[in-house]
């Protein structure tokens, strides 16, 4: 655990939380949230849109609370996406979108990329990288897409699922890292913190 860190983290999923929570204190971690749309510009491939919006959340962050920033080590913004036949699916905006969403996903596999921007506020810099893993979906029936699309679970979350929860059922099997997949890559980023400090 990275112990003499003072970190924000621009995002408001609990998630994260929960994930930065296993490599730097609890006590250390200041929540500010952030308000970027997450448009794809045209001709953006999946991992540079997800490293460009989890810049602009940081930038975002950094903008808006200058003073709190200045009293932190680093500003983390993290954006994860899902991508089916090279096309980026991010989170359901209605439970019938979440629906749709699941049967395409249904019995095939796709990729989860999370994409991080870490602001080293000393050096006034970014360091930046996307992790990739990739997930096998069972064949869904539609009345199990249905139940789950029920309990509220997906809608939050990118390709409308969960894995750390009760959306562990839909998937068959992962390839790379866990927490990747929930939304921080957790091993990559201890890394790049202990790389700075």
């Amino acid at each position: 655990m990275i112990s003499n860190y003072r970190v924000i983290l621009a995002s408001n999923s609990p998630r994260r939380k929960e994930l930065l929570a296993e490599i730097v204190p609890r006590k250390n971690i200041i929540v500010i949230g952030s308000n970027v749309k997450e448009n794809v510009k045209q001709g953006e491939d999946a991992v540079s849109f997800s490293l460009r919006i989890a810049k602009e959340k940081a930038k975002d962050v950094i903008k808006k609370r200058a003073a709190t920033v200045q009293t932190a080590a680093v500003v983390i913004g993290a954006d994860t996406i899902v991508v089916l036949d090279n096309k980026i699916i991010g989170q359901p905006g209605c439970r019938g979108n979440a629906v749709s969403i699941l049967q395409k996903l249904s019995g095939r596999c796709h990729e989860v990329i999370t994409g991080v921007a870490v602001f080293v506020v000393k050096k006034n810099k970014f360091i930046t990288f996307a992790k990739k893993s990739t997930v096998w979906m069972h064949k869904l029936s539609d009345a199990m897409i249905q139940k789950y699309v029920a309990s509220g679970e997906p809608m939050d979350k990118a390709g409308a699922y969960a894995i750390q929860g009760m959306g562990k059922i839909l998937v068959k099997r992962f390839e790379g890292s866990y927490t990747n997949i929930i939304g921080l890559p957790v091993d990559e980023l201890r890394a790049v913190l202990l790389g700075i400090s």
